[in-house]
């Protein structure tokens, strides 16, 4: 998909922190990190939208039960307690954009908040570990950050690969569970070097073929969920399974 074809995506974080009032965050920022209006001006002058949320009762269970790795006691206590969540939104659909929110949410854990509640994947993480991924920078570390893997009763799958600008990835349950590695080493693969993974494409390793792709395409390239992935998925057949029906 050409640069002129891509569809818009926006990225959408939640930072909760225990701010008493709005300067007390803006004066923690780390330098370079300004906020003008509604806008936080990043060192390469790039805009994110930005603006509070007051608190609600439901937050911090939902916070809990989608983080990637377990949080710090210290984190937790401040989602628990929060004042407000500071909301940003910004585009994404590449992994240059991908890290340049990572970049955006790190300056906001930087002045306070203790975590990131990511709305185009349903995942959450500790601010520790979301600037440890920010300065890490790598492919592995965008996926590891924004892309959350569901199991169904029949089908695996995955949530958040549009923001670094990817259709998700889904296999059948029994295949995810004959071989607990292949989703993930899917994503690894595809969001490796913005790599290009077209329809029918043969998924190998040194035992040979193994997966074969077949690109589905949505009915419709924007919606307003953020969870929408205008590029589709990418459906992993096991080649087992190709060679038995032929």
């Amino acid at each position: 998909m050409t640069t002129e074809t891509r569809p818009t995506v926006n990225i959408t974080f939640r930072i909760p922190g225990l701010w008493r009032h709005p300067t007390e965050m803006l004066d923690r920022l780390p330098d370079g990190f300004q906020v003008t209006d509604d806008r936080l001006i990043l060192p390469d002058q790039s805009e994110i939208e930005i603006f509070p949320m007051p608190p609600d009762g439901q937050f911090p269970s939902i916070f809990r039960s989608t983080l990637r790795r377990p949080a710090s006691p210290q984190e937790l206590q401040v989602v628990d307690r929060y004042t407000a969540n500071v909301v940003l939104t910004g585009p994404g659909g590449s992994l240059e954009s991908a890290r340049k929110m990572m970049q955006a949410g790190a300056a906001i854990m930087q002045a306070g908040g203790a975590g990131v509640f990511i709305d185009n994947s349903g995942l959450s993480h500790g601010a520790e570990s979301w600037v440890y991924m920010t300065e890490e920078g790598s492919s592995d570390a965008v996926s590891f950050a924004f892309v959350g893997i569901v199991r169904g009763k029949s089908e695996v799958w995955t949530t958040g690969m549009h923001v670094p600008g990817f259709p998700e990835i889904i296999m059948k349950r029994a295949d995810a569970d004959a071989d607990d590695r292949a989703i993930i080493e899917m994503i690894r693969y595809v969001c490796a070097d913005d790599r290009e993974v077209g329809n029918g494409h043969i998924i190998a390793d040194e035992n040979g073929p193994r997966f074969q792709i077949k690109h589905e395409f949505p009915e419709s390239l924007n919606a307003p969920d953020a969870m929408h992935n205008p590029w589709g998925r990418m459906r992993m057949i096991s080649v087992k399974d190709i060679a038995e029906r032929n």
